[in-house]
């Protein structure tokens, strides 16, 4: 069953400079964007709409039975859109969980979209998100792969302390590869867009710093596997594969 105080929303641009028109590039005779929201859907845990500032992705995903939401074209974050989106279509501000789902993750498992609120049983957790142990020898050191460094709270969940693309924390021990899917508090959110850019944000290119600069808490659940991103034209290859003669 649905909760209705959940919002799931997918931020989707077609400015893309990699991939151009990215989200409806076809997978399996669907666009990259549609395979998203499905996910999202089976996911079965609150409301999904795709947030964007192109028509054409609107089109396609209303044409595919999906919801869409109109935004600005100049926002400089994914955070940023969804926020726009979310105060526009909760203007009576019954929604208190939104989860910000990429729209280049078409292979994403319903369960690990489930996963990440998980963390907000504790009320003290302001944002939660995901990440997996890194099994691959060359993502250690890959500046591409951002690793979460945490305080383990259980098996499968950490306090996050810091995010960076350096190979860390230091020595013998598992590393984990974040997952950029955010589970945030309406509150924590709206924070969080106002903030500006922290300096160690600017540093590492990594938004989330943001958010423990400014002393908020990030929660991080462990899942078995790190979801296939497309961010090349190998991997959309790869998506095709993965997910060919799954159109339905």
């Amino acid at each position: 069953m649905l909760d209705a105080r959940t919002l799931v929303l997918i931020p989707a641009r077609m400015a893309a400079t990699r991939l151009p028109g990215k989200p409806l590039l076809d997978i399996a005779g669907l666009p990259m964007i549609v395979h998203v929201m499905r996910r999202a859907q089976e996911a079965n845990i609150g409301r999904v709409v795709i947030a964007t500032d192109a028509p054409e992705i609107a089109q396609a995903v209303k044409a595919n039975g999906g919801e869409a939401a109109m935004t600005r074209s100049d926002h400089p974050s994914g955070s940023d859109r969804i926020f726009e989106a979310l105060e526009a279509l909760d203007p009576s501000r019954q929604i208190d969980t939104i989860i910000n789902v990429q729209g280049d993750l078409p292979t994403i498992a319903p369960a690990n979209i489930r996963a990440v609120v998980s963390p907000f049983a504790d009320p003290a957790v302001d944002i939660a998100t995901l990440a997996a142990i890194i099994s691959k020898p060359d993502e250690h050191t890959n500046p591409n792969v951002v690793k979460v460094v945490g305080s383990p709270l259980s098996e499968r969940r950490m306090r996050a302390l810091y995010f960076t693309r350096a190979t860390a924390p230091a020595n013998e021990g598992p590393r984990y590869h974040h997952i950029g899917l955010y589970a945030y508090r309406r509150k924590a959110l709206s924070r969080f867009v106002a903030l500006k850019p922290s300096p160690l944000e600017l540093r590492e290119k990594l938004e989330q710093l943001r958010a423990l600069e400014a002393g908020m808490r990030i929660d991080v659940t462990v899942v078995d596997s790190v979801p296939l991103g497309v961010d090349t034209p190998h991997d959309l290859e790869t998506a095709r594969q993965v997910l060919a003669g799954t159109n339905r």
